[in-house]
């Protein structure tokens, strides 16, 4: 399919063919009939994409400063080649858009196929062919609404909402800032409810339009506070709503001078917010920032997970204002019509953009893209899309990835790249637009929008790196279909899941396992296996993480994708821990710090401790209100006379009584993923397992039974015999 991107590092638009997104069950997959172009979004996001990368810097120095703590802790080369991924990836354009819905996840209601939608969503209703959309920013559209009046339902949305937060009431008087596509909505939507409009902006013809709206306009020239007192008998306006984009102060400065005593200030547009306290402070002015679309806007459990508001606590959410929207529009109370100045088919968005950016010098408002009524062949037919042909070489190892995440192309993909042993055959995510730019940037044989598409003869290695609820399932698929798995950490996030893995295990004999475990793999950790070699004591381990926060709407911290950080990180540090002892664990028992926000399967505050078959024994203190100055990753060992220590994977201290000390420092630190991959392949070549399955599962296991421990307050037993019983699983 075709679809709309640009480059982060260029700025650069292109019309690029990518596959069709892939269905999940909350979403629901359109083919686009129109989609609007959003004309300040849209040209901002040209304008920074074109800066050079000091102006990019000086433009976004929070970006910055999380670049230099990851060059602090990770090192230069992996900090370089997480932005070098980052500025090569393709970005999608565009975030409203209507068409036709084409199929349904199983969890979506009141849509069916056939039905005309409009659609909402940055990363979701772009403008490209085939979009899938979450089902909470889909709204079917009126008989009598037409497709191009429907792409602009989000953008109608935006207006509303910053109409909503001014809390209009029937005979005010009202101020918009701006008349652009934004500026005209919101003076039709202020009409709309019974209020007097006063509008102005730089442009006189937006200013002319806005007056056949029923705006009373003030044309550039004019002092707008002037007019807007002469208007209001001299007690100014009720409310201003700010649509303007600019980097200016001079906006916020007017609506303080502008508005009455305890009047309402609504900023819709990114404008300068340096608020002169004089005017805001004396007339003890109200100053709201409007959060896009509404209710549900950047809330992962509604627009992501799919789950609404109740109506009768959120009486319009996204969802909702859409709906308003298009009853506006079906009601013919707003016109959208007559702000389209521009249709583009999709084969022409260059001119389109052209507009935009100045270099076609004609006026526009509302732009529209229009794509073809019929795209060659079905969506299901448009998921593969061949990158760079060539035939298989059946002397290399063919691996092809399930997901891109920044873990799989900051860590394993370069050093696959670079081995001569590996050839990257396809690739799958869930935008296809990031597999595009990720099989270009990496060399892929082939992109594809389904796991199917890369479980055929191409791949004999696939490289499991999706979120994490999908990670057992995934192994399992694989492992029927004959392929070897690897997969980033955790393997599964219950004993369910963990036990239709080990039973596809057990039907894929010939079939090799790998969990990323890295650091069982680091150079540090086989230095202390191999200083505590030949001692018959068990060992005493402390593992230390100072795993630092992670905002509550991250997905890791939704306990059925992510599974929590104990079970999402924490799996690492119990697998370092068996590797240590050189033993599997027996039992755990885990003691968390009680919070209110937080249930058992979400602490990240807590203390693991397990013993060893061997009688070994280790604690890991996992701690995330710790301070980010102290070094992450803190490990202790001590047994038969003799102790070490790794210091954040980038320095060794060894203890023997005969020699006293003796230390190692690394140049940079190293966790390990080289050495994993190297092994892995390795074990791939020669069919001998650098890792048993059973330990992998073993590791698994005691790190979901240390949330169950959590939860019950005693000690568990970790007995792989619970995933041989099916009636336990």
């Amino acid at each position: 399919m075709k679809q709309i991107v640009q480059a982060l590092r260029t700025g650069i638009i292109d019309v690029a063919d990518v596959p069709v997104p892939t269905l999940h069950d909350n979403f629901v997959l359109v083919r686009n009939h129109c989609s609007a172009i959003s004309a300040g979004t849209e040209k901002t996001k040209i304008d920074m994409g074109k800066k050079n990368l000091v102006q990019k810097a000086l433009a976004r120095p929070d970006l910055v400063k999380q670049v230099v703590n990851k060059m602090k802790t990770e090192g230069l080369a992996k900090t370089f080649q997480t932005v070098n991924t980052r500025l090569n990836s393709p970005s999608p354009m565009g975030y409203s858009s209507s068409g036709e819905v084409l199929a349904v996840g199983g969890l979506v209601k009141g849509v069916l196929p056939g039905d005309r939608v409009a659609c909402a969503g940055v990363g979701y209703a772009n403008h490209a062919d085939f979009v899938a959309v979450p089902k909470n920013l889909v709204v079917k559209v009126p008989a009598n609404v037409t497709d191009e009046e429907a792409a602009f339902t989000t953008i109608g949305a935006i207006a509303l909402q910053g109409v909503r937060l001014s809390q209009p009431l029937m005979g005010e008087t009202f101020l918009v800032l701006g008349l652009g596509l934004l500026g005209q909505i919101t003076v039709q939507l202020l009409q709309a409810n019974g209020c007097r409009v006063i509008g102005t902006d730089l442009d006189p013809a937006l200013v002319d339009l806005a007056e056949r709206y029923g705006a009373l306009g003030i044309k550039p020239g004019t002092d707008p506070v002037n007019a807007c007192l002469a208007a209001t008998g001299g007690h100014g306006v009720d409310g201003v709503l700010v649509c303007a984009g600019t980097a200016s102060n001079q906006p916020i400065e007017l609506c303080g001078q502008a508005t009455r005593k305890k009047g309402r200030v609504v900023v819709v547009g990114a404008v300068r917010m340096d608020i002169p306290r004089e005017d805001y402070f004396k007339k003890e002015i109200a100053v709201t920032i409007s959060c896009s679309y509404g209710p549900g806007r950047y809330d992962p459990f509604y627009e992501e997970a799919g789950n609404d508001y109740p109506l009768a606590y959120v009486r319009f959410s996204e969802q909702r204002n859409m709906e308003t929207i298009l009853a506006l529009i079906s009601q013919r109370k707003l016109d959208i019509n007559g702000l389209i100045t521009h249709r583009f088919p999709l084969e022409r968005a260059a001119d389109a953009y052209h507009l935009l950016e100045g270099k076609k010098k004609e006026p526009y408002i509302g732009i529209v893209l229009q794509y073809p009524s019929k795209t060659t062949g079905n969506a299901s037919d448009l998921t593969r899309l061949t990158v760079a042909p060539r035939p298989i070489n059946k002397s290399r190892l063919g691996v092809s990835f399930y997901g891109a995440g920044n873990y799989a192309t900051a860590s394993l993909l370069p050093i696959l790249k670079a081995d001569a042993s590996v050839e990257l055959r396809g690739i799958v995510t869930q935008s296809g637009r990031s597999a595009k730019g990720v099989a270009e940037q990496f060399d892929f044989a082939f992109c594809a929008g389904e796991l199917d598409e890369i479980l055929g003869e191409d791949t004999d290695l696939l490289m499991v790196a999706t979120r994490h609820d999908t990670h057992a399932s995934s192994v399992a698929r694989a492992l029927e279909a004959g392929k070897h798995v690897f997969v980033e950490k955790p393997l599964a996030l219950n004993v369910e899941d963990l036990y239709k893995v080990r039973e596809a295990l057990e039907q894929a004999s010939a079939c090799q396992l790998m969990v990323g475990f890295n650091r069982r793999f680091a150079p540090l950790t086989k230095m202390l296996i191999q200083h505590f070699a030949g001692i018959v004591a068990p060992v005493v381990i402390n593992i230390r993480v100072n795993a630092g926060s992670i905002p509550d709407d991250h997905w890791i911290q939704d306990p059925l994708i992510g599974g929590g950080r104990m079970i999402g990180e924490g799996c690492h540090f119990i697998d370092l821990a068996a590797t240590l002892a050189q033993s599997m664990p027996v039992s755990v028992y885990a003691m968390g710090v009680g919070k209110a926000n937080k249930s058992p399967v979400l602490n990240d505050n807590l203390v693991v401790s397990l013993r060893f078959a061997n009688g070994s024994i280790a604690t890991i203190t996992y701690a995330s209100d710790g301070s980010k100055a102290m070094p992450k990753e803190y490990i202790e060992v001590f047994g038969g006379g003799r102790s070490a220590v790794i210091n954040d994977f980038k320095e060794a201290i060894l203890y023997t009584h005969e020699h006293g000390t003796s230390r190692q420092a690394l140049s940079s630190q190293d966790k390990g993923q080289k050495s994993m991959l190297a092994a892995w392949i390795a074990a791939i070549q020669t069919g001998k397992p650098c890792v048993s399955s059973e330990e992998l599962l073993a590791s698994s296991l005691a790190t979901i039974l240390a949330i169950e421990s959590l939860m019950i307050d005693r000690p568990m037993a970790v007995d792989l015999n619970l995933l041989l019983q099916s009636d336990n699983h």
